[in-house]
Formats: C-alpha cells, sequence, structure tokens
C-alpha cells in the first residue's frame, strides 16, 4: 500500500493511469505542432515565382489559373543588417553615361530594334519557335562581332560544336575571334568567360544548362532562375554583353518561369511563318530603347539577311489589275509596311458555305462580310464559298486593314478589279463608318515611295504627298463607289486632290 499519495496522484492511480504519463503526452503533443507549424509547405507560382504560404487555383500577382503549386516548408523570414556598400553613392549627374553607349551588332535590322546596338553588360533574351531561324541569326551577329576584333564566345547546349561548324560554313560565320563551346554545365560556362574573357556572349539556349547546386531538371522554373541570375551578375561584372536564346511554349510564350523576363534587359520574339521567307524581330521590352520597332529579315539556304525594304516581299506586280485584290498599308510598330490583300468567291456546294483565311484574323473577315451584305448591298455573298488571304506570308490584325479587306470582297463578288495604284487605308465599323486610325501620313508616305497615286482615306489625312490623290470616305458606301460603273448603278467619284 502506498502512503503519502496526494489526492491528485490517487486520482490518476484510480483511473489506472500512471503518474507523469499524461505530462510525457502534452510535451509530445506540443513538440509534434511546433514541427508541424515550422515545416509548413509553401507554395509558389510556376509563372511568376510568387509565394504563399497557402494553396490558391490563381495567382494574384500574374492572374495565371492552375499555376500554384507546393514546393517545400515555408522560408524562415530573416532580417539582413546593414553591411559595407561596394560603391558610393553619386548625384546622377556625376554618372559616367559613356560606359552604356551601345555599340554596333553589325546587322542593322537588329540595331534597329535593340535602339541602336548592344550597350555593354546588358542582356538580351531572343524567344521564337522552333526552326525560325534564332540561332542562325545569332551566329551571324557572333561573326560581325568577332570581325571588328571583339572577342565572342558562343556556347551551345542543344547541338555539337561540330554541328555549329557547318552552319557557320554555309552561312560564312567563321573569324579567329570567334570561340565556340559546347556544355551544358553552368560552372563550365562560368569557366569558359574566365579564360575566353569575351565582349559577347551568346548562350543557345538557356533552357539546356543547368547547375549542379540546383535540384531540379535542366529547363525547369529554379535551374532557369539560377543559370539566368549567374549569367546576368557575370555580365554586369565584366561589362560584357549577353544575348540568350529562350524556348517558347505552344501558346507562344516564353518557357520558364516569368521571372526570366524580369531579370534580362531586352526581351525580342522572333516571328515568322517557316513556310513563308520572311522574318520579324520584335521587341517587347527594351531598357535602352523604344518598343515599337520591328526588324525584318529573309531567311534563305545562305543564311538570313536584313531587309531594309521589305514591302516587295507582299506585292504582286501586275501589268493590269486583277478583280479580288486590294493594297494596304500596316504599321508594324512605327514601320510601315504595303501588303495585298486577295479574296475570291465562287459558288458553293455544300449547304454550309466555306470561309477560309490566311493570314487574316477570321473574325474580322467574317465582320466584313456581314457589313458588305447589310450596308454595303451586297447580297451574294452569303451563299457563295469565300477565301482571303495575304501576300507573301504577312499577317494583318490591325483594324486598318479593314477598308482594304472589304474592297477586295467587294472586287470579287463582283468580278471587278479595283482602280491601279490604289491604297485602302481605314477601320471599318459595323455601321458602316470608315474610321480613322493613326500614323495616316507615314502610310501614304510609304504608299507614295512605291508608286501608286490614289489612296482611300478616312476624315482629313493631313498634309499628303506631292502628286498623290487621296479619297476622303465616310462609310462603306463611298468605298464601294470606286469600282467600275459598268459593274455599279453609282458614277465612281473622282479622288479629291488632297496637296
Amino acid at each position: 500500500m502506498v502512503t503519502g499519495a496526494s489526492p491528485r496522484g490517487r486520482g490518476a492511480a484510480g483511473r489506472g493511469r500512471t503518474p507523469g504519463v499524461g505530462g510525457g503526452r502534452y510535451l509530445l503533443g506540443m513538440a509534434a505542432r511546433t514541427k508541424t507549424s515550422k515545416d509548413r509547405p509553401s507554395y509558389r507560382c510556376t509563372e511568376c515565382g510568387w509565394q504563399t504560404a497557402k494553396w490558391l487555383g490563381r495567382c494574384p500577382e500574374c492572374q495565371a489559373w492552375g499555376t500554384v503549386e507546393e514546393y517545400g516548408a515555408a522560408p524562415a523570414v530573416r532580417t539582413t543588417a546593414p553591411g559595407r556598400v561596394t560603391t558610393s553613392a553619386l548625384p546622377i549627374g556625376q554618372v559616367d553615361g559613356r560606359q552604356a553607349t551601345a555599340r554596333s551588332t553589325g546587322v542593322p535590322e537588329l540595331d534597329r530594334v535593340l535602339g541602336g546596338g548592344l550597350v555593354p553588360g546588358a542582356v538580351v533574351l531572343v524567344a521564337g519557335e522552333p526552326g525560325v531561324g534564332k540561332s542562325t541569326l545569332l551566329l551571324d551577329v557572333a561573326a560581325k562581332s568577332a570581325s571588328d576584333e571583339h572577342r565572342t564566345l558562343y556556347v551551345t547546349g542543344e547541338e555539337s560544336a561540330s554541328q555549329v561548324r557547318l552552319r557557320a560554313d554555309r552561312i560564312h560565320a567563321i573569324d579567329d575571334h570567334l570561340y565556340l563551346a559546347a556544355e551544358t554545365d553552368l560552372s563550365a560556362v562560368l569557366g569558359h568567360l574566365d579564360a575566353v574573357k569575351p565582349s559577347l556572349l551568346i548562350l543557345d539556349s538557356v533552357q539546356t544548362v543547368a547547375s549542379p547546386e540546383i535540384d531540379g531538371a535542366p529547363g525547369g522554373m529554379a535551374q532557369v532562375r539560377e543559370v539566368a541570375g549567374a549569367l546576368i551578375r557575370a555580365s554586369k561584372e565584366r561589362g560584357m554583353s549577353t544575348l540568350l536564346v529562350g524556348h517558347v511554349t505552344k501558346d507562344g510564350a516564353i518557357a520558364g518561369p516569368r521571372l526570366l523576363e524580369h531579370l534580362v534587359d531586352v526581351v525580342l520574339h522572333f516571328e515568322g511563318d517557316r513556310h513563308a521567307r520572311l522574318r520579324l524581330v520584335r521587341g517587347v521590352k527594351n531598357r535602352y530603347g523604344t518598343t515599337d520597332e520591328v526588324g525584318c529579315f529573309e531567311l534563305h539556304d545562305e543564311g538570313i539577311t536584313g531587309l531594309a525594304d521589305p514591302s516587295g516581299l507582299f506585292l504582286t506586280r501586275r501589268d493590269e489589275p486583277v478583280p479580288g485584290t486590294c493594297l494596304t498599308v500596316t504599321l508594324e510598330g512605327r514601320r510601315p509596311l504595303v501588303a495585298e490583300v486577295q479574296a475570291l468567291t465562287v459558288d458553293s456546294q455544300i449547304p454550309s458555305p466555306r470561309r477560309t483565311t490566311s493570314g487574316l484574323e477570321t473574325s474580322r473577315v467574317s465582320m466584313m462580310l456581314a457589313v458588305l451584305e447589310q450596308r454595303g448591298r451586297i447580297s451574294a455573298l452569303g451563299k457563295r464559298d469565300i477565301y482571303s488571304a495575304t501576300v507573301g506570308g504577312v499577317k494583318l490584325s490591325e483594324p486598318a486593314a479593314d477598308l482594304a479587306v472589304a474592297l477586295a470582297l467587294a472586287s470579287a463578288a463582283s468580278d471587278t478589279p479595283l482602280p491601279k495604284n490604289l491604297v485602302a487605308i481605314g477601320e471599318v465599323g459595323l455601321a458602316g463608318e470608315v474610321r480613322r486610325v493613326t500614323g495616316v501620313q507615314r502610310r501614304l508616305a510609304e504608299a507614295h515611295r512605291l508608286g501608286f497615286t490614289h489612296a482611300l482615306v478616312p476624315g482629313d489625312p493631313g498634309k499628303v504627298p506631292a502628286g498623290m490623290k487621296v479619297l476622303e470616305v465616310a462609310d462603306i458606301g463611298d468605298a464601294l463607289r470606286v469600282l467600275p460603273r459598268s459593274r455599279r448603278r453609282e458614277a465612281p467619284r473622282e479622288p479629291e486632290d488632297r496637296r
């Protein structure tokens, strides 16, 4: 018999428990809860890298759905104490701006998009679909840079050195100052930088290089962030320009974390149809220039060359006008390009007539068909197969091409050609009105330079090039009067001289 036991102890013994066991369980429970709160999983957006402590269906930072995934324990909150500065802060007027002077790449069309050339220490991301010509263009840039006695390092992670050498022989990109290496390890790439000490680095591509210090496969979010961060630090410290090739997804977006686009200084999109010769380099982000410039290139068997005057690729020169064709002037950035719209209408053999487009937006063409039928009183379009396309692989997406599309469709439906040397510029609304567009004077100047003498424009175009006549149209009915009188009841209106 146990003597001297406290009433609390006797109560515990009476309930069949050993004294002290309950307290041990309480301590174990506290330890478990502490560990659980410390190791609570964290979530991160795979697009932009935004982090949160709980799962969300939509990232509040980049507004992407289904991109928030669990990746590990929540990071501990730490504070950073003030440290010693590397360089003293100076008044902005005393900062030497000559160190950021752009140097030409040797390719004028690329310099146009970059804002004059490559700035020392700048990091440029070039993205595009496979086979569009990114590697060919950058190898040509590397050869042009090396020919100016600037050491250039071309690192390939997708091909062997011998394969790149074959392409270099084909496009005549051989120079003693151009160094070539095939590496997929980040530490090896940094070692080549120490050995070669280049003024220009080209990495093809950033998704193929990985760091052994970071978990994950090459091309993953963590790997791409580490590789890009290391190369950006090396570029800024050495004053070395860097060109990174990036992959794109099926939607056309740059593969990898969205943070990659924020880290680099310039983002370029390489566009083009692999079945056409035309290639466009469009600036999406540029810390050293504007983003409304477009570079035009022609891809051929011997490489890729810049096109200072690409309008010839989009035109078909004929002695006599053909029904169903109309010319317009589109703006690619700030660059006017003359393009040709073609349309063809035939009797349909099926209950639901076909509507086929190439280089044009299907929705815009459908709108023009509805406007012509309702406002232009052309009723034969609804029961016919209609085909519309552009020449040369150019894609017309701006509303300024609406008037040309409508006139091409009307010309094809009436089998009547439009007057020769005529361009049409304007946006067409659902009420049939022709609206003003931006850059009319630049468009007219480009059309006049190529020899066009007449133009259809909405409203007052302002200053008109000497020798060019314009017709101001208010609605689609005014525009349709340019069709010859033999096929229309209304007489055509003579263009007003806006000299």
